[in-house]
């Protein structure tokens, strides 16, 4: 589904990423994991089309996307691609509701039908009675929880995900790690997840070892 082959990335002397080659495939849950500045970020963000390599190339379902440029690129990332950050990144003045919603509406959807898809999807998280609520009102886990319904409500090939529970309480992260599995057995949906959480990372189909700036090796964990 994903190709991504002879991926390089330097800033100015300091090169990030050496070489990096790895095929994701559909339905797939991908840890990748590494100490800190082994180029995990960097590399997510490229594949995620927020930033770009030096040399290299990153096939999505036949599409390269490095050929894309401007508005072209934003709607293939707007479509195709979701994303979970460590600390959500609501938009404070939004509800619930209006935050998940967000992503399809920017593609151009109706608002009646990006709000009923919206709603669909925070019903699936267990959150239909805090749709009006608002961040502020909500807990670390809910919030979170909302975040994953946003980066969903396009359909996208691919979820990415930077330590999505880095930020959560034992359960809170628990019930994120157990709700990414749970996307993945009823909807088939695909993630690449950088995480520091060796639990979550030994559930993946595939663990991608980084280590200055390469992948060093990877573990298969279950049949794929």
């Amino acid at each position: 589904m994903i190709e991504i082959e002879n991926i390089n990335k330097s800033y100015g002397s300091l090169q990030v990423l050496r070489d990096v080659c790895v095929d994701i495939h559909q339905g797939e849950v991908v840890s990748i994991v590494g100490p800190s500045g082994a180029g995990k970020t960097t590399l997510l963000q490229i594949i995620g089309t927020l930033d770009r390599p030096d040399s290299g190339s990153i096939i999505f379902n036949g599409t390269d996307v490095l050929k894309l440029k401007g508005r072209e690129l934003a709607h293939f990332r707007n479509r195709n691609i979701g994303f979970v950050f460590q600390f959500h990144q609501l938009l404070p003045e939004f509800t619930a509701l209006e935050n998940v919603a967000m992503p399809a509406l920017l593609g151009g959807t109706k608002q009646s039908e990006a709000y009923k898809r919206a709603g669909e999807l925070l019903q699936y998280m267990g959150l239909s009675e805090r749709i009006n609520h608002k961040p502020a009102q909500l807990s670390g886990g809910e919030s979170q929880r909302v975040a994953v319904a946003r980066a969903l409500i396009n359909n996208p090939s691919v979820i990415l995900a930077d330590e999505p529970s880095g930020s959560l309480d034992s359960q809170n992260k628990r019930e994120l790690h157990d709700l990414f599995f749970r996307l993945r057995s009823e909807m088939n949906q695909t993630f690449v997840i950088v995480t520091h959480d060796e639990q979550l990372a030994q559930q993946a189909d595939r663990v991608l070892h980084m280590r200055d700036g390469a992948i060093e090796n990877f573990t298969k964990n279950s049949v794929i």
